[in-house]
């Protein structure tokens, strides 16, 4: 009797394998001298296999990332109804920091390959609505605004990803001696004042 258990794990490993790979390659040649073949290869898998799980090569690129936005939407679900939408984000990020430091270490790899491929930033840009669509939803669930017509979730959601955005290049510089968990605390700090101008 075969164990459903099993071979989920066996799929999410398969997946898991492929995005590896797709982004260690992209890394190595560029995105645009990548190929599902080879990525398949390097995963040690069929092409058939890869094209099971992605269409694209930039869709296997992309995957890992927008499955860490998925998890934070779900994490910012199950936190405390008590929470306001900013204090259940700032735990949120708290603890993937804590526990996933690889993971936002990867999402920066992730939007460098971006900054130098037009081809995967306009892939980007389509998961973006789909996925961005669930975080401003979560935000507006526990703000108990409208997605649709109230700014407030939309607004916090750009300011959340401007704010990763801001601490992953400020991290990248390696100027500051403070690691990104230190960066990003500060971040939130100062957006929880409303972002005022830092006393000179």
């Amino acid at each position: 009797m075969n164990d459903p258990g099993l071979r989920e794990r066996k799929k999410a490993a398969t997946r898991a394998a492929l995005t590896d790979a797709a982004i260690r390659l992209a890394q190595e040649r560029g995105v645009e001298h990548v190929t599902a073949e080879a990525i398949a290869d390097a995963a040690g898998v069929s092409p058939r296999t890869f094209h099971n799980y992605f269409a694209n090569k930039e869709e296997a690129i992309l995957a890992a990332m927008w499955d860490f936005v998925r998890e934070v939407v779900a994490a910012i679900r199950a936190r405390p109804a008590r929470e306001s939408a900013m204090e259940a984000m700032r735990h949120v990020a708290d603890e993937m920091i804590a526990t996933s430091v690889d993971s936002i270490d990867d999402l920066a790899t992730r939007m460098r390959l971006m900054d130098n491929s037009p081809t995967l930033s306009r892939r980007n840009d389509a998961l973006k609505e789909e996925v961005g669509r669930s975080v401003i939803e979560a935000l507006a669930e526990r703000s108990g605004t409208d997605p649709d017509r109230d700014l407030y979730p939309r607004l916090l959601t750009a300011s959340l990803h401007a704010a990763l955005i801001a601490t992953i290049e400020v991290s990248r510089g390696d100027k500051t001696g403070r690691s990104l968990a230190d960066l990003l605390t500060e971040a939130f700090d100062q957006l929880a004042a409303g972002l005022r101008e830092p006393l000179r």
